[in-house]
């Protein structure tokens, strides 16, 4: 057993590396348990609507990795100071299709990255990116199971000043169309039935938030030359800044289940409640439900660490 396990970790870490090689946001998305292959433990569900504000506390419900510091002022500081720097939020819980809200000003410099990532344990993703040496533009992007079809799902879209003032960007997903806004104002909209080969984010997604240096000069060729160059680290730090979260899962329950391997969101059971593939937020019961508790099998399980 403990070889097996080994050999399942190298794999894992090989598969990393590999896709790294091709694809920047890899850098930070990885999945502990992939349910279209084996066996996972449910995904604990948010089942409502939380508003979570980081100029009052570190988030509930949410994991740090790496120095995340808070102020009353400008929220969450997220600094990539030295090499090997990434500091990230996670989310303990899933949302079913949702909306996703967070006010931010990403970090300048070339070669840094500030993210924001929704991320399914089979590796369905939507992305926000903002590359540092490129202060008035976002980049957005999405992945079915771990794939794109060559590299045509991402967009990069005006943005001024993004790392000079505070903006709210949304996600907003059911299982007909992604929208991405900013400030309200829808920016991009990826209808479903014109994701490349069906590759169209549809299972229990966790919400990551953080910086990273795609410049560092040990990274692929690739990764480096799409962050924009090699990050000068004695020019730092370079901070992201996050002032509040707000999500809305249009789904309800306590966890979310693959019932089958088709990463289908048909095959989605919600625990104590139902799958909402319209996304009527409506159904969404409010804030006011208790907060998730994990236990540390949990909590380990969801964080991917």
């Amino acid at each position: 057993m403990l070889f097996t396990a080994k050999v399942a970790a190298l794999s894992v870490a090989l598969a990393i590396w590999l896709s790294s090689l091709f694809s920047p946001v890899w850098s930070q998305t990885y999945t502990s348990c992939n349910p279209l292959t084996q066996s996972c433990p449910a995904d604990p569900a948010l089942g409502k609507s939380a508003s979570f504000d980081l100029t009052k506390e570190s988030p509930r419900d949410w994991s740090a990795r790496g120095t995340v510091t808070y102020d009353k002022i400008n929220g969450a500081s997220f600094a990539v100071a030295k090499r090997g720097d990434g500091p990230l939020i996670q989310s303990h819980f899933y949302i079913m299709f949702g909306r996703v809200s967070i006010t931010l000003k990403a970090a300048p410099g070339v070669g840094i990255v500030s993210s924001v990532v929704l991320q399914s344990d089979c590796l369905d993703e939507i992305d926000w990116e903002w590359l540092g040496s490129k202060g008035n533009e976002v980049q957005t992007n999405y992945f079915g199971k771990g794939r794109t079809e060559g590299h045509k799902n991402g967009q990069s879209l005006s943005d001024p000043n993004n790392n000079g003032q505070f903006q709210t960007y949304t996600i907003d997903w059911n299982s007909e169309r992604i929208l991405w806004q900013i400030d309200g104002t829808t920016v991009r909209t990826l209808n479903a039935a014109e994701a490349a080969n069906g590759l169209y984010p549809q299972t229990p997604s966790h919400i990551k938030v953080g910086v990273w240096a795609g410049g560092d000069p040990e990274n692929a060729p690739g990764t480096i030359e799409w962050a924009g160059g090699q990050t000068d680290y004695s020019a730092g730090p370079y901070v992201m800044q996050v002032k509040s979260i707000n999500v809305t899962d249009y789904s309800t329950g306590s966890k979310y289940e693959y019932s089958d391997k088709t990463g289908s969101w048909k095959s989605i059971k919600a625990v104590g409640g139902q799958v909402n593939g319209s996304g009527d937020p409506g159904k969404a019961p409010s804030s006011s439900s208790p907060p998730i508790s994990l236990s540390p099998t949990q909590a380990s399980s969801s964080s991917g660490t």
